[in-house]
């Protein structure tokens, strides 16, 4: 499921666009200001480890359930990103940088067509003031009952907080591959 997502995603991101053969007539519209995020609920941006606990959950769900995406943009800051890479068919390493928005619009079917749980097994964090990066390791599980993950991988996530709460302003991901597996200072303690 998430590496459908991903290949999607970095599909698009490989994409060239074709040049036009004539100039636009009119010089091209500015792109517009980032809409601004839903209310949260305030025990979703309490805390570095509440907002990443509420990313999780609002991705995760069971085939054929919808999920909150007015609680998932309200956790993004107006400016975040989430940048899925991996590598593409030649074996060059891809990124995309998309908005929350075009992520939901990138991956909805997907999450609520197949069912996707994707929980937290690791985590590693750093914090100086404001700012907090949380390296979280993941597994995907179509359903709850599934006897073993179908994925895992790294997301690194930036928080920052305002004063007032937290918000997320990137999630960069890595599915981990035969190649390159998920390393131990990133699994959970053995014992």
């Amino acid at each position: 499921m998430r590496l459908s997502i991903l290949t999607t995603a970095l599909l698009l991101a490989c994409a060239t666009p074709v040049a036009a053969q004539t100039p636009p007539a009119s010089p091209p519209a500015a792109p517009a200001a980032p809409a601004p995020a839903p209310a949260p609920a305030p025990a979703d941006v309490a805390s570095p480890e509440a907002i990443v606990a509420a990313l999780y959950q609002v991705i995760s769900g069971d085939a054929g359930v919808a999920r909150d995406w007015d609680r998932f943009r309200a956790l993004f800051h107006p400016t975040a990103r989430l940048m899925p890479s991996g590598q593409n068919a030649q074996g060059v390493g891809v990124v995309r940088s998309i908005t929350p928005d075009e992520y939901i619009a990138l991956a909805e079917s997907a999450l609520v067509g197949q069912g996707f749980h994707e929980r937290e097994i690791a985590r590693r964090s750093e914090r100086f003031g404001h700012i907090v990066h949380v390296w979280t390791t993941y597994e995907g599980l179509h359903s709850l009952s599934d006897p073993r993950p179908f994925v895992r991988g790294i997301n690194s996530i930036q928080l920052f907080h305002d004063g007032t709460r937290w918000w997320i302003l990137s999630v960069y991901w890595q599915g981990e591959t035969p190649t390159e597996p998920i390393p131990p200072e990133y699994l959970p303690a053995a014992g």
